[in-house]
């Protein structure tokens, strides 16, 4: 195999709860995450040269703090493959939003450089390498409906979410997911979600009883940083979200909808009211 085409998924948190902090500054959380139908394309083609990358994406490294060259290096570093790679990356995931899109592009490179170079790793040990490059890496490896727990890399499958129709909308600002969780020390307390509901709602493949159960902690703090978040929030629920949610530590907020229709009428208005240019209709999938 000379050359492998792959698709890396977005994904939302249905829900966020922080529950401790490691020495190292890593936070202990518990979340369930899903995978949307949003996605970056990569293509890998082995060279005899060494690591390239080229993106239709002017705001993204093409160099060593590409979470995609990372992938490569700790590849190479545990199989000692031969050859060069040069990667194309068509861009479609918004970044810096919340949604994993670095992390999800390096799972689907190490997926990629697995098959690309007959390398025969399993699911586990690709998981095992991705959590040495970022927190969500090894969800991202196999994506679906997912319980994260420790510092993400514990790992339980859950059912397939229910068939939802979910709104994203990403407003034009980027945020600092370091600093978000630095500003969540300073605070005194706050609110946890129900994530054994959430899981319990997803077992009895209740709809309504997910969106009810939505929750992000992360939100006391990067809310109040960036007020358009809850006005985009205020805007879906107005539109008839059922509910809706701040993903990761934002800025980026999906809602869920009971009929398509609705989604796309709340789609038009946010772009007319200029709170956000990407913005997508989607729904949950598995990798």
């Amino acid at each position: 195999m000379e050359q492998y085409t792959c698709k890396a998924y977005a994904k939302i948190n249905l829900s966020l709860d922080v529950i401790g902090r490691l020495e190292n500054g890593y936070h202990l959380v518990d979340m369930v995450m899903q995978t949307v139908d949003i996605y970056d394309v990569l293509t890998f083609e082995k060279t005899m040269g060494e690591i390239s990358i080229q993106s239709d994406c002017g705001d993204i490294p093409l160099d060593q703090d590409n979470l995609i060259y990372k992938a490569i290096i700790k590849m190479r570093e545990r199989f000692g493959f031969v050859g060069g790679v040069k990667v194309s990356v068509e861009k479609n995931i918004p970044i810096a939003a919340g949604m994993a899109g670095g992390s999800s592009d390096a799972a689907a490179t190490l997926r990629a450089i697995n098959e690309l170079f007959e390398l025969g790793a399993s699911v586990k040990e690709l998981q095992e390498i991705g959590v040495k490059i970022g927190a969500d890496v090894p969800y991202c490896v196999e994506g679906g409906t997912m319980r994260a727990e420790g510092i993400g890399e514990k790992l339980t499958a859950l059912k397939s979410c229910p068939g939802l129709c979910i709104l994203v909308a990403k407003p034009d600002i980027n945020v600092a997911t370091k600093e978000v969780y630095q500003r969540l020390d300073d605070l005194s307390g706050y609110s946890h979600p129900d994530v054994e509901g959430m899981v319990q709602a997803i077992a009895n493949q209740d709809g309504k009883g997910l969106a009810a159960r939505l929750g992000n902690v992360l939100e006391e703090v990067t809310i109040p940083m960036h007020p358009v978040i809850q006005t985009i929030k205020d805007e879906m629920r107005r539109m008839g979200a059922v509910n809706c949610l701040m993903s990761g530590s934002g800025p980026t907020v999906f809602g869920i909808f009971e009929e398509e229709k609705q989604a796309r009428e709340a789609k038009e208005k946010i772009a007319e009211k200029n709170l956000s240019k990407q913005i997508f209709v989607t729904c949950p999938c598995d990798i």
